[in-house]
């Protein structure tokens, strides 16, 4: 029986408003933009690397990726960027793993943990908790949860993953604390600068 296919998603389509309007994936850290070390930490544990947008940016094209837009025009919010990835997915036995543009520290084992985790509790998906809180932007879907995910944005009008997660609950995988924290986010000029201090000291 052939392996189930896994496609990762970087989430690209913020608006970035604590970082002054730009675009937070092209912010510089450690002498690369930010969205290359999750690129750089992701590509090795999937199948194929896309990146979740808004809409489709000539900015983001030196990455070479395909950029999976949004739908309908205007944001959704990420629970639109994740129906768009799954119509793309177009495969019910599939998997999508997604990880922020913001997070230059995301596990290099995300992919084999969560898959682990979903198959262990039999569920279609699974996300990471980290010191008690849950981190729906790590997180693995099943593609056949596209239908409810769909009906959840364009019927219901949600747009965020908690508010979905309240009516579609997920396993949760404790991820051990580390140092520093793999699921770091960076959203403001003060963690930007922890995230090179990090980055200086290894």
């Amino acid at each position: 029986m052939p392996r189930a296919r896994l496609v990762g998603a970087v989430l690209a389509g913020g608006r970035s408003t604590r970082m002054d309007g730009q675009t937070k994936a092209l912010i510089s850290l450690g002498g690369k933009p930010m969205i290359r070390h999750v690129i750089d930490r992701l590509r090795p544990q999937v199948d194929e690397l896309w990146l979740s947008v808004e809409s489709e940016s000539p900015d983001l094209a030196v990455f070479d990726l395909p950029q999976i837009a949004d739908l309908r025009p205007g944001s959704q919010g990420p629970l639109g960027g994740l129906v768009a990835c799954l119509s793309r997915l177009a495969d019910p036995d599939g998997w999508l793993l997604l990880a922020p543009c913001d997070a230059p520290f995301v596990p290099r084992r995300l992919a084999s943990e969560l898959l682990a985790c979903a198959r262990r509790k039999q569920a279609p998906g699974c996300l990471v908790r980290y010191a008690g809180e849950a981190q729906p932007t790590f997180s693995l879907w099943h593609g056949s949860l596209l239908p409810r995910v769909a009906e959840a944005v364009e019927e219901q009008g949600l747009r965020g993953f908690k508010a979905f997660l309240r009516i579609q609950p997920l396993p949760a995988l404790d991820w051990p604390p580390g140092r520093v924290s793999p699921f770091m986010n960076i959203n403001d000029r003060q963690t930007l600068l922890e995230a090179e201090r990090l980055l200086d000291t290894g």
